[in-house]
Formats: C-alpha cells, structure tokens, sequence
C-alpha cells in the first residue's frame, strides 16, 4: 500500500527533524526517493523504493585533510 511507504518517510524525516540532523530529499532514480543526510564524519543515502524497501549507504571518511591540490587529482580521476 502506497500510503504505507509515505507514512514510513514521513516519519523517518520527522525523526531526523526532531533529532536535529541535516538532510535533503533528492531524486537520481525513477523508482525511490531519496535522503541524503550529513553527520560529522560520514553521508548517508537513504533510498525509499516504489516497492516498499528501503535501501542505505554510508559513506564514512577516513579522516584524512587534503590541500587544494587534491582538486585536481579528484577532477582528473572522474572526469569522463
């Protein structure tokens, strides 16, 4: 049931709200809806699918700093 899955997102965004954690809502595939949440040291993509499940990856940081640099070694190894 469709209003199942938006009252599951709903809530989940209501508790990151009352929880005072930094999201975004975003859209990169036709079947989910996106969270992408920001906490210090790591990213999480929470993606609410059309079907009912919920799929999550965290990106978490190594800890490393890098100099400015670091800006071209990044756009040179994914630029297309």
């Amino acid at each position: 049931m469709l209003w199942l899955e938006i009252k599951e997102l709903i809530d989940f965004l209501n508790k990151l709200e009352s929880s005072k954690i930094f999201y975004k809502l975003n859209k990169v595939r036709d079947e989910a809806i996106m969270v992408e949440i920001a906490v210090p040291g790591q990213r999480w993509e929470v993606e609410f699918m059309k079907d009912g499940t919920v799929e999550i990856e965290k990106f978490i940081s190594d800890g490393d700093f890098y100099d400015v640099k670091e800006l071209e070694t990044l756009i040179k190894d994914f630029c297309d």
